[in-house]
């Protein structure tokens, strides 16, 4: 299942029982048995990292990330199907071509039906088969379009919106999560959701741009009416673009919304009928299988209650052009391709400045990795995780998890009484390594080679199924966010838990082979990052158990925000681009996550040598080393509209400034690369922010 963005955070932006299934090939052996090879020397260069990337030129104390990347951003053109392009994208594209030979390798064999190699296969067959499709045109979604222009009132709108097969963007988003005020329980959050843009600024900021971007917009939504064959589609596409910005209006920024102080509000059933009774709570929770549940977790109180009057206000007619715009671009994929261009003309190209589409084999790959995620990670373990991986990945951790124990013990602004409750956190820090114990049973899920459109449904139905039944059963403790195969970490409060899929376990962040410094500097400071999210500004508002309370001593409170808002002044001052700054609130934790991993890593690289001194590896000594492979984990390039859009959405600053926003406040840096008054990143001692 998918780790829910608004209850984790990853390094980056759930029911499982055991499954002993392999995919067998023609010959009848199991293509599993082949085991990951372990390397016997660096995959990058003579210790792990690719020197060759770098640009000497540049003083490490101007400019850090280009020193490390420079030449390598000077060389390398974004790929045309990408926004974006770098360490991360560059392993996503070899775990996507691994993914594909799974998938070709299950696709290939002649299995029964209601088998993993048949939904794996079938799915992907459907998805690829644009011919089948086009021929299709938009008859296998004619049924659901009546089903919508045919709404009469607004509970039959809110009926539909709460189908969980129909796919349909709503003003408000219920989730399944862990009760973080009672951590033994699930209970279901509601969440402002329902903009086809990526937030509020897009609808409510001033200038060219943003009034250039909401004409690309309004033109998508008429040409998708169009399609949906709505007669006045211009009219219908101007009034829709009222009502979304009028939804706009009333939500949170992404800035208030990381708050978790004021998301957690608890409301019964007639509470919150009371608060936000423009909507037809009884039928659209009854639809959505959440009838008998009498307690919920509001996160956006005033913006649910506004976005609640104006779903109440809004004519039935503008509500059926809102889910017939969403319901065509949800299933743009498996529409014909003037559908899916039109969806990626706006979304890719205009929003993010992607220049052409992503072959259809890659996105049949994320086809499957969203629908059968674990089916193929089952089978990528084995082929491309080896068991050392796991075994070193336990003894970095625990060193990661000894060097914060000391730093917590030894830190000068800190009570006594604050630190044993953030000692018993730390040690109940649950990691995760690699892959599931146990892997996600699709057995309910069925996959019809000839019914792309209603698979997809069924697949709707059958995810949101999945997270209801945990409703009044006890925690799992075992289910995972994210995919063996994917690129990424995560970590989860309401669990405690760091995650750290496979595919992230190789180089440049991991690899056996390579120095220890240069583990320490990459997969030690993305283990610390981990960590260090239990511990930022948010992540530390809940306990060693989940539980969201203050375990903080008044002074420590104001002392941890003191530090933090001299992290947050440093961030506001880059502008990655011209008049477009990092904000330094929305990206706070990451930049906690950040700073504290490299310095947790680096404390356990320096106990991992035992007293002796690194030796020199071609001139470079192991501090050196150390922090150039952190360096190189964030080499990265963007599109300018791809890095507006981060800055305007992301919680994490562009690559550039997690490299050097973050060695600048960093003493041993300074004296690894002579760093001096007058370089541009150097910043006084007294400057320096250090928090853990």
């Amino acid at each position: 299942m998918r780790l829910h963005h608004l209850m984790a955070t990853s390094l980056l932006v759930f029911s499982l029982v055991a499954c002993n299934n392999s995919v067998v090939t023609e010959g009848g052996e199991t293509a599993i048995e082949q085991m990951a090879q372990v390397p016997t020397k660096p995959v990058r260069g003579t210790y792990g990292v690719a020197t060759e990337n770098m640009d000497l030129s540049v003083k490490p104390g101007d400019n850090f990330f280009k020193y490390v990347n420079g030449t390598w951003l000077k060389n390398t053109e974004i790929p045309a199907d990408k926004d974006n392009y770098g360490g991360f994208s560059i392993l996503a594209d070899l775990s996507q071509e691994r993914v594909r030979d799974i998938i070709e390798e299950a696709s290939a064999t002649n299995a029964p039906m209601g088998s993993e190699e048949q939904k794996i296969g079938d799915l992907y067959a459907a998805f690829m088969d644009v011919d089948a499709i086009e021929a299709a045109g938009l008859e296998p979604v004619k049924a659901d379009i009546a089903k919508i222009r045919s709404a009469q009132s607004h509970e039959d709108v809110g009926v539909l919106m709460a189908d969980p097969s129909m796919g349909l963007r709503t003003p408000i988003a219920p989730f399944v999560a862990v009760d973080l005020k009672d951590v033994k329980n699930y209970i279901v959050y509601l969440t402002q959701a329902g903009l086809g843009m990526p937030n509020r600024s897009y609808y409510l900021d001033e200038g060219e741009k943003s009034d250039d971007l909401r004409a690309a917009y309004v033109s998508f939504l008429t040409t998708m009416l169009k399609e949906a064959d709505v007669d006045q589609a211009d009219m219908r596409a101007a009034r829709l673009m009222a009502f979304e910005t009028d939804l706009a209006r009333v939500h949170w920024t992404p800035t208030k919304r990381r708050n978790r102080s004021l998301t957690y509000n608890k409301r019964s059933l007639i509470g919150l009928k009371e608060m936000a009774g423009g909507f037809p709570w009884d039928a659209m929770l009854a639809k959505a299988g959440l009838g008998a549940q009498t307690n919920f977790v509001v996160r956006e109180t005033d913006a649910i209650e506004g976005t609640a009057k104006i779903f109440a206000k809004a004519n039935v007619e503008t509500l059926k052009d809102y889910m017939t715009v969403s319901y065509m671009s949800a299933n743009a994929a498996y529409l014909p391709k003037r559908i899916d261009d039109a969806r990626f003309e706006f979304y890719s190209k205009k929003l993010r400045g992607t220049e052409v589409q992503r072959e259809r084999w890659k996105r049949g790959v994320g086809q499957i990795d969203g629908m059968l995620g674990e089916v193929v990670g089952k089978v990528y373990v084995k082929k491309h995780f080896p068991p050392i991986a796991k075994t070193e990945m336990d003894k970095l951790i625990e060193n990661l998890r000894s060097a914060f124990k000391d730093g917590i013990e030894n830190l000068e602004w800190m009570d006594p009484a604050t630190k044993v409750e953030a000692q018993d956190k730390l040690a109940k820090f649950n990691p995760k390594i690699g892959y599931p114990d146990k892997w996600t049973d699709y057995s309910e899920l069925t996959v019809d080679r000839n019914d792309l459109i209603g698979t997809v449904k069924k697949a709707n139905a059958w995810a949101w199924n999945d997270e209801i039944k945990k409703l009044g059963g006890p925690i799992d403790r075992d289910e995972w966010g994210m995919n063996p195969q994917t690129v990424n970490a995560y970590y989860r409060p309401d669990l405690n838990e760091i995650v750290f899929p496979a595919a992230i376990l190789q180089a440049p962040f991991f690899d056996p082979a390579a120095d220890a410094a240069v583990n320490y500097g990459g997969i030690g400071a993305v283990i610390g990052h981990e960590m260090g999210h239990g511990f930022d500004d948010q992540g530390r508002k809940t306990d060693g158990n989940g539980e969201q309370r203050d375990w903080w001593t008044e002074e420590d409170g104001k002392a941890f925000e003191a530090r933090s808002k001299d992290l947050v002044e440093q961030f506001n001052a880059f502008e990655p681009l011209p008049g477009e700054h990092i904000n330094g609130e929305l990206t706070l934790g990451e930049n906690i996550g950040d700073l504290t991993g490299l310095t947790m890593a680096y404390a356990a690289y320096k106990k991992s040598l035992n007293g002796k001194e690194a030796p020199i590896i071609d001139g470079m000594t192991g501090d050196q080393r150390f922090f150039l492979s952190f360096g190189q984990i964030w080499q990265r390039k963007f599109r300018d509209a791809a890095l507006l859009n981060r800055l305007k959405t992301d919680p994490h600053s562009p690559g550039e400034y997690r490299a050097n926003g973050i060695v600048r406040n960093f003493d041993a840096w300074y004296e690894a690369f002579n760093v001096q008054p007058g370089d541009a990143l150097y910043l006084p001692p007294e400057k320096r922010v250090k928090i853990w």
